[in-house]
């Protein structure tokens, strides 16, 4: 990676990706509409020499193919991830995950970029159809899709697959994420669990039956996994082009164990008020677990516990609290 393009540059994983990017030499060009993305987590990467950060959106075709030019990578994380209310505003995962993505690729061939990484999600999977407690690999059939976040992260991919076979582009990595925490991270059940007893130590509202198992990811660890394969080229001589990975770790946690996690860190004992079912809101997967041998076995392996993310989360919450005033 010589210059390398990065969608949703200004969001959570994006700007972890771009100073990790720039502290290894790379020269970066960010590419971000703001709709989520904070200015702040750019600010070291503006007074770089090979930092270049252009805003737009990835529906606007012609800006993004300008934008793209003399880059021969692309980190594609932009997105609306807004799985819990999807149903309010069902068009926006078509046009900013399904469309857009086509939008890049439309633009990589415009300018000969040929490798592109794809951030996609362990949601894909649905309720994946396995045997309880076994963790889902990545050739597992998809099941029923049970949010229109994960279906328009279904059409991605395939798109990206399509572009690979088509001969359009040399490799791709698709990346199936569980959620991500750490540094920077301002959507998910820890910021809105911390917010809430904020407000009001006292009580915490969860949604569901706090049963619900759930896999996490610390941030660094996930760009350590994406840079791994992607220095290394796995897709290059793979068939097709093109290799999906799981990234995870090798354990899940209840939600009431994140809570346990939180208070701990916090020092409070709320009062627990559960909304009831076993699921927090339509398109709410109560059990992932992701297989993540394929990506062990290229070498890397997450070093931080889920327990360690979520605390790493809690105390970057903790020193930057303006967070909440920007998030709504």
């Amino acid at each position: 990676m010589h210059k390398t393009f990065i969608t949703g540059a200004a969001g959570f994983i994006g700007s972890s990706l771009v100073d990790r990017l720039l502290a290894d030499g790379v020269s970066v060009v960010a590419w971000d509409n703001f709709s989520t993305g904070q200015r702040p987590f750019l600010e070291n990467a503006l007074r770089h020499l090979n930092f270049r950060l252009i805003e737009g959106d990835n529906l606007d075709q012609s800006a993004l193919t300008q934008a793209m030019a003399g880059c021969d990578f692309v980190f594609h994380l932009a997105a609306n991830a807004d799985i819990k209310d999807g149903w309010s505003h069902p068009r926006k995962d078509l046009e900013q995950n399904t469309i857009a993505t086509f939008n890049v690729l439309e633009a990589m061939r415009a300018n000969g970029v040929k490798r592109i990484a794809f951030s996609s999600t362990g949601s894909t999977y649905g309720e994946a159809l396995v045997t309880p407690d076994r963790p889902t690999p990545e050739t597992d059939a998809f099941p029923v899709q049970t949010s229109l976040y994960a279906a328009s992260k279904v059409a991605g991919e395939g798109l990206l697959s399509s572009y690979a076979e088509g001969g359009q582009i040399d490799e791709a990595y698709i990346f199936r994420f569980v959620s991500i925490l750490g540094e920077r991270y301002t959507h998910g059940h820890v910021f809105d669990f911390y917010k809430q007893l904020l407000e009001h130590p006292d009580r915490l509202r969860v949604l569901g039956d706090g049963q619900q198992r759930k896999s996490y990811l610390y941030v660094q660890d996930c760009i350590d996994a994406m840079l791994h394969v992607t220095t290394t080229r796995t897709a290059r001589d793979a068939k097709h082009h093109t290799q999906i990975y799981n990234l995870g770790t090798a354990e899940y946690v209840q939600v009431n164990d994140s809570i346990g996690y939180i208070c701990k860190t916090l020092g409070l004992a709320p009062q627990l008020e559960y909304t009831g079912g076993d699921r927090g809101w339509i398109g709410d997967n109560p059990f992932i677990f992701l297989d993540t041998k394929k990506i062990q076995g290229t070498g890397w392996k997450p070093r931080l516990t889920i327990a360690q993310g979520i605390e790493k989360t809690l105390r970057w919450l903790q020193a930057n609290r303006w967070v909440f005033e920007t998030r709504h």
